[in-house]
């Protein structure tokens, strides 16, 4: 696999997700440099194959640039390459199940630029690689996805694929697929804040740069499903933009497993990809366990890390205040000088590494933190904060979606607006940042140029002062478990109590309010029977005045028990 070998002064920057900032040629109007591997894991469905190839063979696309490669993962009978194929096909054996193993033995044949992922049961319209094709001659870090549509119609000959205009007059009526027409629908084509575009990565017909698939490493092959996805979150990671092409179609001979079992698929695709991608957050809700890859990596260290500032105290307290806080999913590394540490077993108050040991031996067991230099996988967040510096426990959380909010690349927290040593050597500042951002920044990023500079292009940039982001140097112990849930229950208790007032108060208004409006309709009465009363006076006689102050006294009597 090699990276691509045009290059440019100036490479181009989109920002979050919008590839709408590229310009790209018309079909059949430009001229390609880029090659292509067109990678092919195929296990059985010589018939389907055969098709395949065949719309492989009339591709606009120019023959001497593209490469096909087909594995067989271990088919009864073998797979053979048919008549009807580009020239440039091979095939290779891998012999190891699974479609991941099988992928992987392609990516690592592959000498295109690009690698166009295809199922052996996907055909590809005339002009599908080269609309995919425009895409990465504008821009060297994109994932290209074509429209996919599921066709019920009996196979035709390899023949009639090659010699059709229009695919369409073969396949069609064909279903799209549905969840990824829907996901793009919403988002204006995943440029308005999608919130997970690498879904848009099928292995059906997707194309990926080759230098970008080697950051991002190859397919996980410890996956029984889910493995197109899991590569596009890594993907992204490595700085990808993820762009569907309706241009670029494809027919799917028959419907897919997922259209046929999606929830037994999901079950079975959730529990493993739960510990592979941390932005899926509800395959996370349990409030303690930890997985592979970690949402947030916290590394600390010294504004003078390496020399003899090192201070157990200060990373103790930092490190402490980290594993207590509300975010619990994530992972610790301790910057520090680890390779020149020695045990001293006779005099270790003597050693001048103390504080080094002191460090390693304290979180020797807590399989949270690491002093040895490490990966902890694709992690999407990482925390860089001085040792010493302590954030409050719900500090990281409110950082995270202050970020997210504003879709920022880097979130920079002014600690000191001076060196621990008042020398006025500059800021002191703890730096929250998203590795997608970063890692586009490090490919677009011009020589010379401040790598956070490039980050703002791409993601934007904020700056918050310590205090609104909760830090500071005052180190709180840390509350036991149980406390804290004896706590939270308390706090939900009085939450519940004040609830119930305040329902309370609500039925008070509303009986207050009704008793004013009986009040009202008694005056009103008794000054009706005040004025009958006194008309009555002037027409009748003796005797009839006691009749009518006794319908007065009833009357009143009446209102009095409706008010009741």
């Amino acid at each position: 696999m090699t990276t691509p070998s045009r290059c440019t002064d100036m490479i181009p920057r989109i920002r979050g997700n919008d590839y709408r900032a590229l310009t790209l040629p018309e079909l059949g109007a430009w001229t390609p440099s880029l090659r292509v591997s067109v990678v092919i894991p195929a296990y059985g469905g010589q018939d389907k194959l055969d098709l395949v190839l065949a719309g492989l063979e009339r591709q606009t696309y120019p023959a001497d640039l593209t490469e096909v490669i087909v594995v067989d993962n271990g088919s009864t009978p073998p797979l053979r390459l048919p008549a009807l194929r580009p020239e440039n096909t091979r095939l290779l054996v891998c012999a190891t199940p699974g479609r991941a193993h099988a992928r992987n033995a392609g990516l690592r044949e592959a000498t295109g630029d690009v690698v166009h992922w295809l199922d052996s049961d996907v055909v590809l319209d005339r002009r599908s690689v080269e609309a995919h094709m425009r895409w990465h001659h504008a821009a060297p870090y994109l994932s290209v996805t074509g429209y996919i549509r599921f066709s019920p119609a009996p196979l035709p000959t390899p023949e009639a694929v090659a010699g059709a205009a229009d695919l369409a007059e073969i396949f069609e009526p064909a279903e799209p697929h549905a969840w990824l027409v829907k996901m793009i629908d919403d988002t204006d084509g995943l440029t308005r804040r999608p919130s997970r575009p690498f879904g848009l990565h099928v292995g059906g017909a997707t194309s990926v740069s080759a230098a970008l698939l080697e950051r991002a490493g190859p397919m996980d092959t410890d996956l029984i499903l889910g493995q197109d996805t899991e590569m596009g979150y890594r993907l992204a990671q490595a700085g990808a933009v993820f762009v569907p092409e309706p241009e670029a179609r494809a027919f799917h001979l028959g419907p897919t497993m997922r259209m046929r079992e999606k929830d037994p698929i999901d079950r079975v695709s959730y529990a493993f990809i739960a510990d592979r991608i941390p932005t899926y957050r509800w395959l996370r809700l349990h409030p303690a366990r930890q997985w592979k890859v970690p949402y947030v990596e916290v590394v600390v260290g010294s504004p003078e890390t390496g020399k003899d500032a090192f201070s157990y105290d200060d990373v103790r307290a930092t490190v402490d205040a980290v594993l207590a806080g509300t975010v619990p999913d994530i992972a610790v590394t301790i910057e520090g000088p680890w390779d020149r540490v020695r045990d001293e077993g006779r005099a270790p108050l003597t050693n001048p590494d103390l504080d080094l040991v002191l460090t390693r031996g304290h979180y020797a067991h807590e399989p949270r933190v690491r002093t040895a230099p490490a990966s902890w996988g694709a992690v999407p967040y990482r925390l860089r904060l001085p040792a010493g510096w302590v954030p409050e426990d719900d500090a990281l959380a409110r950082l995270i979606d202050l970020a997210k909010q504003g879709e920022y690349g880097l979130l920079s927290v002014l600690l000191e607006e001076d060196a621990p040593d008042g020398s006025g050597g500059g800021f002191v500042t703890a730096r929250l940042e998203r590795t997608a951002a970063f890692a586009r920044a490090a490919i677009v990023r011009a020589p010379g140029e401040d790598l956070d500079d490039a980050v703002e292009d791409v993601s934007g940039t904020l700056w918050v002062d310590a205090e609104t982001a909760g830090f500071s140097r005052e180190a709180l112990p840390p509350v036991s478990r149980r406390r804290a849930h004896r706590d939270r229950l308390k706090a939900e208790e009085q939450v519940r109590h004040t609830e119930r007032v305040q329902a309370r108060m609500v039925e008070w208004r509303e009986e207050a309010a009704r008793w004013r409006r009986s009040t009202v309709e008694l005056r009103r009465e008794v000054a009706s029977l005040r004025r009958e009363l006194a008309a009555s006076r002037k027409t009748q006689a003796i005797p009839r005045r006691q009749d009518v102050r006794y319908r007065l006294l009833m009357s009143v009597k009446r209102a009095i028990d409706r008010r009741r």
